[in-house]
Parts: structure tokens; sequence; C-alpha cells
């Protein structure tokens, strides 16, 4: 549905996208994930039109729209501030593009109705702005743009302005929303729980570049460079040098001593260094040291971070400045953890825990 083909857009010498291609499928919820400053609104802008390319093309449902003006693409857009026209109700609201497609007016009340039942705010048509909640401005606003029935609805951070619990359930209710209607969405986020919640693909962006494309899952398992490992999820990273060849090959990780990688490590040579990710939740401490072939080290705890349901417990060990993250679930009752500070402890980790990346 969309193709961005070495799409590059300058502000004078600041380069805000360098030559992005992307293809977006027809009914697929696609998000674009980065920090500010990472080119993705600007990308975002670029596909509506709001912003002309320095070089490259844009292709909706297979027609060149980079000289294209907004109104003349398929596509509709729902920004943060909601953009909702205090001065109309919430039926004139969602009501407000289709005099210009020349609707009859018996049938814009019929596809209103029809959008106030798929938001869920079926008695709410006379309501103002004024009397809406965040959620329910930030679902007229969904109405007012899939009314008209776009090929593909852009979403500059729609859930930004909400709060986590709210944001949660909208996070929901948006994915099933489209499902329903199988619109092509393109969402522009820096949450990454929300890109990997709702999307299909997720492409991940920095410094105007994409640096990964990939599922939800992908991009959590199996990042293909620190930047796309540390932004998506948490990481403990350490420097690693491989050792030996064959059978023999071990990585020799700052902290954790001599290691196997499990294959990854078959395209290096003896002496390469190497960047090693593992996640917390990868790894789990013993207060005893557990029994051979399982790999541990010692350590002891240094901090906790209680978080509800889940805790990070914070472990030095020798040879590694900075403490190892590790994921536990909270106990209700008695928590092991509970009051560990300075406590010795084993860490451990099992098989394919351990990911291997280029160094920075």
């Amino acid at each position: 549905m969309i193709s961005v083909r070495n799409v590059s857009k300058s502000f004078g010498k600041v380069n805000a996208v360098r030559d992005v291609s992307l293809d977006i499928g027809a009914g697929e919820f696609f998000s674009l994930l980065g920090a500010s400053g990472s080119g993705k609104t600007t990308l975002l802008r670029v596909i509506a039109g709001f912003e002309g390319v320095t070089s490259g093309k844009i292709l909706i449902d297979g027609q060149e729209m980079q000289d294209s003006p907004p109104h003349m693409r398929p596509i509709n857009m729902v920004f943060q501030n909601y953009a909702i026209f205090p001065h109309l109700n919430v039926r004139d609201n969602i009501a407000y593009g289709l005099p210009r497609l020349g609707v009859p007016k018996p049938e814009q009340a019929r596809m209103v109705d029809e959008m106030l039942e798929m938001i869920a705010l079926p008695e709410y048509g006379k309501r103002r702005a004024s009397q809406l909640s965040g959620g329910q401005m930030q679902r007229v606003a969904l109405a007012r743009a899939l009314v008209l029935k776009p090929k593909v609805l852009l979403l500059d951070e729609p859930l930004g302005a909400l709060d986590k619990q709210l944001r949660e359930q909208m996070q929901l209710e948006l994915r099933g929303l489209q499902r329903r209607m199988g619109i092509t969405f393109l969402l522009v986020t820096h949450d990454q729980e929300e890109a990997l919640t709702l999307s299909d693909r997720v492409a991940v962006m920095a410094d105007g570049a994409v640096i990964q494309v990939d599922t939800p899952a992908g991009l959590y398992d199996h990042p293909r460079s620190r930047a796309v490992a540390a932004f998506v999820g948490s990481m403990n990273f350490f420097d690693a040098t491989i050792r030996g060849q064959g059978d023999a090959r071990r990585a020799e990780i700052a902290g954790l001593g001599h290691q196997r990688l499990n294959g990854q490590a078959e395209a290096r040579s003896d002496g390469d260094r190497v960047l090693v990710a593992v996640r917390p939740e990868s790894l789990t401490l013993s207060p005893t040291a557990p029994e051979p072939p399982h790999p541990s080290v010692p350590g002891r705890v240094e901090a906790r971070q209680y978080l509800g349901g889940r805790q990070v417990l914070y472990v030095a060990v020798e040879g590694r400045a900075a403490p190892v993250a590790v994921a536990a679930v909270a106990q209700r009752d008695v928590d092991p953890w509970e009051n560990s500070e300075g406590r010795q402890v084993w860490l451990t980790w099992g098989p394919g825990a351990m990911i291997v990346l280029d160094p920075d």
C-alpha cells in the first residue's frame, strides 16, 4: 500500500531523513519507532504531503504521490492533540469531511451512526468537546478520520497525551478498530511498548535512517545492532573477545569469563572483538552456586528496584564496572529478594541467553 523509495529530506544542512526505503502492506499495522530527532515524524509528514521530498519517491497504492498535495492523497491523519472542533458536537465533528465528498445528508447520518457504534460512543453524538474525556476525544478524532474511508491512516503519536492506564486501553481499542476496518495504519511513536503491542511490523529509526525493520518479536529477540537492542526493551551489554577456533571457540566476556555462544560466533575469528547482549529476564539469581554444567558467576546485590509484579536487581560482578540488571518476579508473601542489598548471589543463564553483536 505504501512504498517509500530512497527518500531523503533535508532542511538546509540538516539531513532529517536519509535514503529511507520501506514497503508497507495493505491492511498492515506498521510503526515508525525512534527517539526524538530520529526522523520518524518528518518521514510521516513526507508521506502525508506536509513536507516535500528532497529526493526519492512516495507511492501509495501504486501511484506516485511525492508531488501531490495532502488533500489529493488517499490518506487521513490523526494528531496527538486530537484537533477536535470545540464549536461542533460529536456528530458534526465526525461528519466534518463528508460534505466535501458530496455525500448526501441521509447517508452522512448513517455513516456517522456507524462510526459512533464502532468507537463505542453511540449516546455521545450531541456532546461538545468540552464534555468529553481525553480518551473520548481521541476516539472522535479517529472516527472523523476513518469515516472518510481512506486507504491509509497516519497516526502521529495519537496516544501520547493520555495517562498510562487510558493509553493501554486505547491501544487495545485501536488495534481492534484497525483489524475490523482492514485499513493500513502507519503509526509514529517513541514508546517501544506501544509499538510492540500494536504493530505487525516496526521500523526502528535513528539519525534519519531506518536501522532495522522486523516483527515485534524479531526486534526484541534478534536485534541486529546495539542501537536497536538498547532502544527496544532493557539490555545488559558486555565487551567480549573471541578465543579459539571450531569446537574450542569461546568468548572471553568481561565479568562473565569464558563462555560458549551456541554457534553465534561461527563467523568470528580468534581475537575478534564483539559485543554480547543479555536481556535482564534471561538471567536468574541463586543464593547458592548451581551445579555444573550450568554457567554461573558470583556477585553481590547492589540495589533492588520494586515495580509491583516484577522487580529488577542490580548485581555487581568482578571484572565489570556497571552492575548487571536481573529481572525477577516479585513474590506477594515472602519475597526472597526483599532487603537483599549486599547479599552474595550467583548469576546464571540458560542456552541462547546471549546475543552477539558487532562492537560499537
